[in-house]
């Protein structure tokens, strides 16, 4: 069957909700194209949090210094499938080339400026589809287990002070009264107030979903698998799927390379491979995320559970879940809470990730018909609605803000 719209969102994670929502919201026909249903994958497996703090790249000299260790150690909190080395090869070497010292601080603060906004767009999103009590206004906690990892940490720490981020240190002491439920962390803690978790992220998604279907976006059960400009409009098709839009969004995150070569861009993407476990529980020992820092995961209190999601492995889209990644998460929160059992559940997705950390926002350089906004890594749910309005100001000839400009396919 052949169908027509005006725009076309392909993906229907989070940022694809977002955008298509925005710009049904400002008059705009917009059909969703996802064989999955809305809000599934890691808009649904993330840990979150609106993470204002979340400036840095994963990029860094120090993680340059560690990359070997790093890349090879099965038990690192960023790791790398042997079998895909050599297809990663060209992505590891840009990431390299971005994580040496100039390039990591200017990346740095473009994802800063990013951020400015994150808060108040989501919290005018939330007012909009009434999510407002699924958002929890406790902050954030980077836990150190020993003194030398907290004094290691305050460079850091200081140069986030310098892009705008709030953070405030605690001692062992005062960590405690905030959170009596952990166990004693010599180090104390950096605490960031500004940030706000969703205790439940895959029902806010599906908020969002619900809303964008109220203001009269149709969801179409589909895979695109092809791509072509066709007399000024985009053609696309799949196994029993024609539609020609014209204007299309490529925001099929992790999936969204093959799609962003066929619009005529050659955009270094590939893919993390995030964890999470679940243990059900009434009450989480823990009442904000907390991320013990050397363990690479975070603790999120959710209701009717405690979900321990993140790590970083490096290994495509088709390999099978590792479950010495799920061990080393499980293994990781007995250490500070030996009572737990059995976990619930676990899952895997797959996060799109971007060698300078930036997201791909802008339009193709074949054509403006043809819009990116994919490559958020480890901030797609925290930049969903900043995407969504720099994409919704590209869609109606307005001048997007200067935060784009480290973003757009161009620079590549």
């Amino acid at each position: 069957m052949v169908q027509t719209s005006e725009i076309a969102v392909i993906g229907a994670g989070v940022i694809g909700l977002a955008i298509a929502h925005r710009l049904a919201s400002e008059g705009r026909e917009v059909a969703v194209i996802d064989p999955e249903p809305p809000g599934s994958g890691a808009s649904y497996g993330n840990a979150g949090t609106i993470a204002d703090y979340a400036v840095q790249p994963v990029g860094t000299p120090g993680v340059l210094r560690a990359l070997p260790s790093l890349l090879f150690d099965r038990n690192s909190p960023l790791a790398i499938r042997q079998a895909a080395l050599p297809s990663l090869a060209p992505w590891l070497l840009r990431f390299a080339r971005q994580a040496l010292p100039d390039a990591a601080r200017r990346n740095a603060i473009a994802i800063a400026a990013l951020m400015v906004e994150a808060l108040p767009e989501w919290e005018a999103l939330v007012a909009e589809i009434g999510g407002e009590n699924l958002m929890r206004r406790r902050g954030c906690l980077y836990l150190y287990e020993t003194l030398a990892g907290f004094n290691a940490a305050q460079d850091d720490l200081a140069f986030r002070r310098d892009l705008g981020v709030s953070v405030e240190m605690m001692s062992s002491a005062e960590l405690a009264r905030m959170e009596p439920g952990l166990p004693e962390q010599p180090g104390g803690a950096a605490y960031f107030p500004n940030a706000v978790f969703f205790n439940d992220p895959g029902e806010m998604v599906q908020r969002i979903a619900a809303a964008a279907r109220a203001a009269g976006v149709q969801f179409i059960p589909a895979r695109v698998a092809g791509l072509a400009r066709s007399g000024g409009q985009v053609r696309l098709t799949g196994p029993g799927f024609d539609l020609t839009a014209k204007r299309v969004v490529i925001a099929a995150g992790a999936h969204s390379r093959s799609l962003a070569r066929a619009a005529g861009d050659k955009v270094p993407l590939d893919t993390e491979r995030g964890y999470h476990v679940e243990w059900d529980m009434k009450q989480p020992p823990v009442t904000r995320p907390c991320c013990p820092t050397t363990r690479g995961f975070y603790f999120c209190p959710m209701t009717g559970r405690m979900r321990v999601a993140g790590t970083v492995e490096l290994g495509g889209l088709t390999a099978r879940p590792s479950r010495h990644r799920i061990e080393k998460l499980i293994e990781g929160a007995r250490h500070f809470f030996p009572d737990l059992g059995q976990p619930d559940r676990d899952w895997m997705g797959f996060r799109p990730s971007m060698p300078d950390s930036l997201p791909v926002i802008g339009p193709s350089r074949a054509g403006a018909e043809i819009i990116h906004a994919y490559g958020h890594g480890h901030v797609g749910l925290t930049l969903a609605p900043v995407t969504a309005r720099l994409v919704a100001d590209l869609v109606a000839g307005r001048q997007p803000g200067a935060e784009i400009g480290p973003c757009l396919p161009t620079r590549f």
